[in-house]
């Protein structure tokens, strides 16, 4: 019988793992809730159709990565491969368009069926905001500054860089899209097979191509800038001039793009050059027809997800828990009030070791190992006088201390 593994693509978060994890979720929610998100949570998975609407059924992720089946109901249902379209439904859903702006924080696991890599994994997890109804270009200044704040907040913003574009509104996309469509069309044998296959639904993919003969080729491709109208060109020097005022920097890079027709204008990555070929970090843009696609209002919207596995891998070090007090009875008399004790510190807000069994050597020795700050020694003759001995475990003193006054006696340590 093979040994039990987890399902490939996949990890169990261990203490030490979870703590880097819960570490990135609480600071992504602390902050954003300084910006006004309220956190937001969805099902793991949704109906198909919400996917394929919004991702387009010939993007990667729905042809060959989405995680579908078909429940016993015969409903086709499929694990949700990101957060942004489960949010918009909950926005048309949920009864909630007609009190925009809408700001939401999300976090939690997404499925993809793709190669696992270093920070890349079939189960991954992400945080991610989303703030819907406001058309201005200050929604997209406020997103990406906390998305700034929370990299902070982490300790990761100093080995990141903003990469930041524009894909102008729906008339300058029509313009370029021309323009590629002719640029590519006369170098079509020498794309690669997917790029053809994009060239025909949505070209801009080109642009961000990995094959090297496709990225030769985008070398010469015709500019966006050249095909921006003028509303276009001010909602980009509209953003860029609001992160200049509060100090974010940023890299114009004027290939970033996004596939679909719902983005535009504002489009942007934190990326890094610490995990190889895996170095975006956090990913966003405006998505003003995502909505309107979903078969709701038109609703403008503008948010960013990232990585949390990622992250982790950037997080130098997050603060350690607080140290435990160890309780140690000495004879069976002293289990009773023992249990009764560690129950009173536990709820006084003191984090308490009980060992179960052993003697006393054993149970400092096991509370050595658990990193206790002190231990609480209960024999029967110190419990007959209302006292306990207070072990110091970093300076090996011990002093008898009254037992109703336990927590005066512990302050010290905390």
């Amino acid at each position: 019988m093979s040994k039990l593994q987890p399902v490939r693509g996949t990890h169990d978060l261990l203490p030490e793992d979870a703590r880097r994890h819960r570490h990135i979720v609480d600071t992504g929610l602390r902050v954003s809730q300084r910006y006004g998100f309220g956190e937001i949570e969805t099902p793991i998975f949704e109906f198909t159709d919400v996917f394929k609407r919004t991702l387009g059924e010939a993007s990667d992720v729905v042809s060959k990565e989405m995680y579908t089946f078909t429940d016993r109901g015969g409903e086709e249902l499929t694990l949700r491969p990101e957060g942004t379209a489960s949010v918009c439904r909950a926005l048309i859903t949920g009864g909630l368009t007609q009190n925009l702006p809408a700001k939401f924080y999300y976090q939690g696991p997404m499925f993809r069926y793709e190669r696992p890599q270093k920070g890349r994994m079939r189960q991954f997890h992400q945080i991610g905001i989303e703030l819907l109804g406001a058309a201005e270009p200050q929604a997209d200044i406020e997103v990406i500054a906390c998305g700034a704040d929370i990299l902070d907040a982490i300790g990761v913003l100093s080995r990141t860089t903003l990469e930041l574009n524009t894909l102008g509104d729906t008339d300058s996309r029509k313009a370029y899209r021309a323009a590629l469509v002719e640029y590519f069309g006369d170098h079509r044998d020498a794309l690669s097979e997917d790029s053809r296959r994009r060239l025909e639904l949505n070209p801009l993919r080109i642009l961000d191509s990995k094959d090297e003969g496709d990225r030769r080729l985008v070398e010469h491709a015709p500019s966006f800038d050249d095909y921006l109208n003028d509303y276009s060109r001010d909602f980009f020097a509209a953003v860029t001039a609001g992160l200049d005022a509060l100090g974010v920097g940023y890299h114009r890079n004027t290939r970033l793009v996004r596939g679909l027709d719902y983005y535009c204008h504002t489009t942007f990555e934190f990326v890094t050059d610490a995990l190889g070929a895996q170095g975006t970090v956090m990913a966003g843009g405006r998505y003003d027809g995502l909505v309107e696609t979903m078969g709701g209002p038109a609703i403008p919207g503008v948010g960013w997800a990232a990585g949390i596995e990622r992250l982790a891998l950037l997080v130098e070090g997050v603060a350690d828990p607080a140290r435990p007090v160890a309780i140690v009875p000495v004879g069976a008399g002293s289990e009773i009030e023992a249990l009764k004790l560690a129950h009173r510190l536990r709820r006084a807000g003191h984090a308490v070791e009980h060992g179960y069994s052993g003697n006393v050597g054993k149970r400092l020795k096991r509370a050595s190992k658990v990193g206790a700050r002190v231990a609480l020694i209960l024999g029967e003759d110190e419990l007959a006088r209302g006292a306990v001995q207070l072990r110091d475990l970093d300076a090996g003193t011990q002093d008898e201390a009254a037992l109703d006054r336990i927590e005066e006696s512990l302050a010290r340590f905390r």
